[in-house]
């Protein structure tokens, strides 16, 4: 996969199971984090730097295939690139990859362009869609 962004986590003792590795659940938590950062580098997401006019971003499907286990300790890489645009939703794919390359977990995310004052979806703007197909 050629990642268009990518954002490294590290495994936290916390975020393992009475097994000695990372919770399934977990996972969920390093992709939100990786889109987060994502966004605040492109359009400066939840910060004052962020344009009015951009809309609200909700999750509306995320799938992940294990592959093989993360440990604590270890620096996750997570690579993220739009596979695709709609009108109003967009989707990422991701790759979880350890410090040795091999690849932890895959993933697909679609995201919606929302509008939380309106309760709806809204077009994704033209000054998002350039900066996602970048």
């Amino acid at each position: 996969m050629s990642a268009s962004f990518t954002h490294r986590v590290p495994v936290r003792f916390r975020d393992c199971d009475p097994l000695g590795h990372v919770n399934n659940a977990v996972y969920l938590t390093y992709l939100e984090e990786t889109r987060f950062a994502h966004w605040r580098a492109a359009w400066g997401f939840g910060t004052a730097g962020q344009a009015p006019e951009v809309p609200g971003v909700i999750l509306a499907r995320i799938e992940i295939d294990y592959r093989a286990q993360a440990r604590f300790g270890d620096v996750l890489e997570i690579r993220m690139q739009v596979a695709s645009m709609g009108r109003s939703s967009f989707t990422y794919e991701y790759e979880v990859v350890d410090a040795r390359g091999a690849t932890i977990a895959t993933a697909k995310s679609v995201m919606v362009m929302f509008d939380y004052t309106a309760q709806r979806t809204v077009p994704i703007p033209e000054s998002v869609r350039a900066l996602l197909s970048r």
